[in-house]
């Protein structure tokens, strides 16, 4: 609400009209009008409640100003709200409780955070890796020496048909080939059925 008023110069000529006219004026409301502008502020404040009096009593008295009349060109003050000092035990607590809410933050965004990763992986990691390598170098090796060996089989069991060496490796290197095709889409149909497990 407003405290008091800055007023302007159109409202101090019209109340030099009214003050004038210093027996319609009761005594109080006069004494309290020059008492606001009487002081050595070059610009006179009235109080708000002051300005009421004022207008209710020019009311009754039948003159024609109105209420923002009188306020036009004038700058209202309110009183400043002094806000009331806060308890120190309720501001040890919302710390506290600001404090609490940053912990939990954070545990939730680095619960997947495992503080033993390496550039690599997790030291758990290393195992898997080196059995997975380990099964793919037996794998290699199974697949070689079954090839190998089916050449070999067959080249010197085409040395009973066939006198020449050149027949004798190629029918190695067909049946070779064909083994080494079966060996192939087990090793795949093996694989497909790891990676659905999966």
């Amino acid at each position: 609400m407003a405290h008091s008023l800055r007023v302007s110069d159109g409202f101090l000529q019209q109340l030099d009209l009214v003050l004038k006219d210093d027996h319609s004026l009761p005594m109080d409301l006069h004494a309290e009008l020059k008492s606001c502008f009487t002081g050595t502020k070059p610009t006179p404040t009235i109080p708000f409640t002051l300005l009421r009096k004022l207008h209710i009593f020019l009311e009754t008295k039948g003159f024609p100003v109105y209420l923002h009349e009188l306020l036009e060109g004038a700058e209202i003050f309110t009183p400043e709200v002094k806000l009331p000092e806060r308890n120190p035990q309720l501001v040890a607590r919302l710390d506290k409780i600001k404090a609490k809410m940053a912990n939990e933050e954070y545990r939730r965004i680095t619960k997947n955070v495992n503080c033993q990763i390496n550039r690599y992986g997790t030291i758990g990691d290393v195992g898997k890796q080196v059995r997975s390598a380990k099964a793919v170098v037996v794998t290699i090796f199974n697949f070689m020496v079954t090839v190998v060996a089916a050449f070999a089989c067959a080249y010197l069991g085409s040395q009973y048909l066939f006198t020449e060496p050149a027949a004798c490796v190629l029918s190695g290197l067909i049946v070779a080939s064909v083994v080494g095709l079966a060996e192939l889409y087990v090793l795949v149909r093996t694989m497909e059925g790891e990676l659905g497990e999966m």
